[in-house]
């Protein structure tokens, strides 16, 4: 196989009923290109059919087609870095495997790329998506804008090219969560972003539930900046001024006007603010230690079960 321009990661997981779709569109759209590129399938643990599917892709194109088999589930962005560590190209891509993100759409990143950037991103130019899962995506992306300085306008596509000095740095970086989109950001010189097709989903179901995306976009925001803890500390240091100021008032008053006892339950909602935001600061330091502990455990990302590929 020779050393290719491009490289397309695609991360896969249950996708056993559209892959097939995603072949007979992708092979067609890279071969228009005209430029010597190899196509990375990433199984991320998938429990169907799909790491069979790829073995029998491979073996019917194995001079484009390569594909690593991970043991265990271990999560979209570390399916792409084990993709990023054994891609070869100069300019990397990332592509989901739910064909959201028209394959015939990649040429339009590379052309962005040989202008001179080293990292482009995409905006979908009409989501096909629900209102609310619109909503809640563009309220996030402007929270992590104004946390993070990170300007992605759509961090929830995947449809992105990074060049190989930006991988080069992310693999280098040895964090056990991370959000790549972002982490690209930090090392790119000269980042653009392209408007791009997209498609309602071929086959399958999302795999990422309401849950899942708050707790990607709290690892963004606490992963990448500092503002969450200080912004608690200095909310906590107004919330104490504010207390004292009241307790004062308080020992004022009964001095002057004597005990009462009308205010006793708005005492009783001020100590239940009071415990909640000290419980909301406990969490939020827990977030940051769970990470340090996270890492510190040196424990491997992922494990690989098994890499196909042709000899070089």
């Amino acid at each position: 196989m020779n050393t290719p321009e491009i490289s397309v990661v695609i991360p896969v997981y249950n996708e056993e009923a559209g892959l097939q779709n995603l072949f007979d569109r992708l092979y067609p759209a890279l071969d228009a290109l005209g430029e010597p590129y190899e196509i990375l399938f990433v199984n991320d643990g998938s429990r169907d059919r799909s790491a069979a599917i790829l073995r029998e892709q491979f073996q019917q194109r194995p001079d484009v087609t390569r594909a690593i088999l991970l043991a265990t589930n271990a999560g979209q962005h570390m399916a792409i870095m084990a993709g990023f560590e054994h891609a070869r190209g100069d300019i990397v891509l990332t592509l989901d495997a739910d064909l959201q993100n028209p394959p015939e759409e990649i040429g339009k990143l590379v052309a962005k790329m040989r202008e001179g950037h080293d990292y482009v991103g995409s905006i979908r130019r009409k989501r096909q998506d629900s209102f609310f899962r619109t909503f809640a995506s563009k309220a996030m992306n402007q929270l992590r804008e104004k946390i993070t300085h990170i300007r992605i306008t759509d961090q929830g596509n995947m449809l992105r090219a990074y060049s190989r000095n930006v991988v080069n740095a992310i693999n280098a970086c040895k964090e056990v969560s991370t959000f790549i989109p972002a982490l690209a950001y930090t090392f790119a010189r000269y980042p653009a972003e392209v408007v791009v097709e997209h498609e309602e989903r071929v086959a399958g179901e999302s795999k990422y539930s309401l849950y899942s995306l708050i707790r990607l976009n709290f690892d963004l925001m606490t992963g990448f900046s500092l503002v969450p803890l200080q912004w608690f500390s200095m909310l906590g240091i107004v919330v104490s001024l504010g207390s004292a100021a009241l307790f004062v008032l308080l020992i004022i008053r009964r001095l002057t006007v004597g005990p009462e006892a009308e205010g006793l339950f708005t005492l009783f909602a001020l100590a239940f603010f009071l415990v909640g935001l000290t419980l909301f600061g406990i969490g939020l330091l827990g977030e940051y230690i769970g990470r340090i502990y996270q890492q510190v455990r040196h424990r491997p990302r992922y494990l690989i079960e098994a890499v196909l590929e042709r000899d070089a």
